[in-house]
């Protein structure tokens, strides 16, 4: 990564709004196919279309784009938002297949896909709660 990278946005850097969609997409695609996704997908109502386009939202202004989700939602809190579901280690693996799948499929830029991936990770070890 150069100084360049820093000042920009992983948002910019994957393609912004577009690879965004089709992240999102494919994320959700691998968590209704996969058999190691069963224990998350069971935590998600039947249809995806609703909490796809709020993930949407929320990866846009996590990754540096423009203001989608907080205008709309307000501070994340995630783990709050999250805490009725138990999130522990295998739920967290299964929801992190689903999303390196999808950003092997989506994100081109090597530097920026493991940069994403990495924050990713992050968030996902945090979300635990049991």
């Amino acid at each position: 990564m150069t100084d360049s990278d820093v000042a920009v946005s992983i948002f910019e850097r994957i393609g912004g709004s577009a690879t965004i969609d089709r992240l999102v997409d494919r994320f959700y695609e691998r968590m209704d196919t996969l058999p190691e996704a069963k224990i998350i997908r069971a935590m998600h109502a039947a249809d995806l279309a609703q909490i796809g386009d709020v993930l949407k939202r929320y990866l846009t202004e996590w990754t540096g784009g423009p203001r989608l989700y907080s205008v709309e939602k307000g501070h994340p809190r995630l783990r709050q938002r999250h805490i009725g579901f138990a999130i522990g280690d295998a739920e967290r693996d299964a929801w992190m297949i689903c999303m390196r799948g999808a950003l092997e499929e989506t994100v081109s830029n090597a530097a920026a896909r493991q940069d994403l991936d990495r924050a990713l990770s992050g968030l996902a070890d945090w979300m635990r709660n049991r």
